[in-house]
């Protein structure tokens, strides 16, 4: 699979996605526009290993639900990552069996070694 989940309204994603020059091959979910489903989570996790890999704790909602100061499972992480689209660490792309998650210099460094 080769897929990559943003926010086209994210200035960096939109950059990442213009630096990753993907190929046609690969598959853009604006994740604002078209939600994420429990499916493609459970996808996502499979290759991540965990949700908790997958949570944005910069969202905004983090800091305003006050969400460090609780403890979260493994299914509170998916439970909010399918509520609401900030949640997940952006931007996930995905390129056959690898998962490359956020936007850290080394993460994009990697994927774009696994992409070209």
């Amino acid at each position: 699979m080769k897929k990559v989940y943003y926010l086209k309204t994210c200035n960096t994603c939109v950059r990442i996605l213009k630096e990753l020059n993907l190929s046609s091959d690969y598959i853009l979910q604006d994740i604002k526009n078209e939600e994420i489903t429990v499916k493609q989570l459970e996808e996502m996790k499979a290759l991540s290993g965990s949700y908790e890999s997958l949570f944005s704790k910069r969202a905004k909602l983090y800091k305003e639900m006050d969400l460090k100061n609780q403890d979260l499972t493994e299914r509170d992480y998916k439970q909010y990552i399918l509520e609401h689209y900030t949640f997940l660490s952006r931007p996930v792309i995905i390129s056959d069996n690898q998962i490359f998650i956020g936007n850290s210099k080394k993460t994009i460094e990697l994927a774009k070694k696994s992409i070209h």
